[in-house]
């Protein structure tokens, strides 16, 4: 279940977004690089550190990740372009730019566990896995779920569970969970979601029904605290949700 980005959206969140300082555009060699390796790190350089992502785990992770393989074939030239690329089932596989920002956005390290809900091609679980963290993945389409297990397996990306259902429930048994992150628009918040926040814990979604705004929320000890980040366009959150209602 991954973002479809608008050309105006793209725009919009170059022109307030400032290269990044203090990052060495010499990347270090990977102890183990897949296929198309320069395209990655021109990638990185191109869409993601000019736009601000700093932090260093998140970059390595997408110079390591091989977008192509998560992507049809008839698509894999495009893997690395700055545009989301159709995943099958009315999905698609997120602008890399976005992957980046709402993994760096969560603020990860390796003793975390992150739920995700709409595993589609299965790269932004992938993305978060090579940080290190445990990641609990639902995909609502059984054939993209199928799918991202196969690609985990190939490509041997371990810290991987994931499950084929509605993500609108979370995943109760494995909570709390450090961190959450929608990967397909509801018109609310889950409750159920916000219930398996852990203390401190972060939750990013894109929110609303048509153009939607990327939020942040943070479990504080003072309730949940709410910052509105990127206008951006999803795919909308299927399932429970649609019949769902909220106070938030």
């Amino acid at each position: 279940m991954a973002i479809f980005v608008l050309s105006v959206i793209i725009l919009l969140g170059l022109s307030f977004m400032t290269p990044a300082t203090g990052i060495s555009m010499d990347f270090e060699p990977l102890a183990h690089p897949y296929p198309r390796q320069s395209e990655r790190d021109h990638m990185v350089t191109a869409q993601l550190l000019t736009r601000g992502i700093r932090d260093r785990a998140v970059i390595r992770a997408m110079r390591e990740v091989p977008r192509h393989e998560f992507v049809p074939v008839e698509d894999a030239a495009e893997a690395y372009e700055d545009h989301p690329l159709p995943i099958g089932f009315g999905q698609t596989i997120s602008q890399p730019y976005i992957v980046a920002y709402m993994t760096e956005a969560l603020g990860l390290n390796g003793d975390k566990r992150v739920l995700e809900i709409g595993t589609g091609s299965g790269y932004q679980a992938a993305v978060l896995a090579k940080l290190g963290v445990k990641v609990f993945t639902i995909e609502i389409v059984e054939e993209l779920a199928e799918g991202a297990r196969q690609t985990f397996d190939k490509l041997g990306i371990p810290h991987i569970t994931s499950r084929a259902g509605d993500g609108y429930q979370g995943w109760p048994e494995e909570a709390p969970f450090d961190a959450i992150i929608l990967t397909a628009a509801p018109e609310h918040i889950p409750q159920p979601l916000l219930d398996q926040l852990a203390p401190g814990g972060r939750m990013i979604l894109p929110l609303g029904k048509t153009l939607q705004k990327l939020i942040i929320l943070t479990n504080t000890s003072s309730g949940i605290q709410r910052k509105e980040l990127l206008p951006v366009a999803f795919v909308p959150m299927t399932g429970e949700t649609q019949t769902g209602s909220s106070n938030h």
